[in-house]
């Protein structure tokens, strides 16, 4: 059967970098590796999708209103742009999440693009079979994101090199990269991808 590759960019945004409202620690050593994915997707014309957290300012995810969570990416900001050192292509899909004010939205499957379709019809539409995740962070919307890709057939590759965790405890990353095999997904890098793309940089 014939395959379809996707790259998925999981909430690369400054409130998740360092300097932001909710920092993953060393989130910058990623961004050069993520956009080598960018280039090496966008050069065979394959399909490249960004999540971002894009909230209000009251909602209840934020501590302050009964969350989890200090206030990050809230819609319009700076803390909600992408950041500067990502090399995403002019024709990068965007899809948005997090604007109910009432839920948590972790998973890039809750996420849609500004006409209000939501991620998995958009991949249904590109005949998708295969996503590429990559992104921020490692415990909580990639794995989120991973967990639901895999429910509704995917086939997931996670990018080892190009996530990040929280570690909220010790070790929370660790624990997510081994439900996510556990439950489907495949571990990859760029070396090994490239090579398998056919590509010779």
């Amino acid at each position: 059967m014939k395959t379809y590759k996707a790259l998925l960019i999981i909430d690369v945004q400054n409130d998740f970098c360092p300097g932001g409202a909710l920092a993953v620690t060393d989130a910058g050593k990623i961004i050069p590796i993520l956009n080598r994915y960018i280039r090496l997707f966008s050069k065979d014309k394959l399909a490249v999708f960004a999540s971002r957290d894009w909230h209000k300012k009251i909602t209840r995810h934020f501590e302050q209103f009964g969350g989890a969570w200090p206030a990050h990416c809230i819609q319009n900001t700076k803390g909600a742009r992408f950041h500067r050192a990502l090399k995403l292509a002019k024709n990068t899909i965007i899809v948005s999440k997090g604007m109910n004010p009432k839920k948590d939205n972790y998973s890039a499957f809750q996420a849609e693009n500004s006409r209000g379709v939501k991620l998995e019809r958009l991949l249904r539409i590109l005949r998708i079979t295969d996503l590429y995740v990559g992104g921020l962070a490692t415990d909580y919307c990639v794995k989120s994101s991973v967990m639901d890709a895999l429910k509704k057939r995917f086939r997931v590759w996670l990018l080892m090199d190009a996530i990040m965790g929280v570690n909220l405890k010790t070790g929370d990353s660790k624990k997510a990269i081994s439900e996510m095999m556990c439950a489907g997904a495949k571990k990859t890098a760029f070396s090994r991808l490239k090579k398998q793309f056919g590509q010779k940089r």
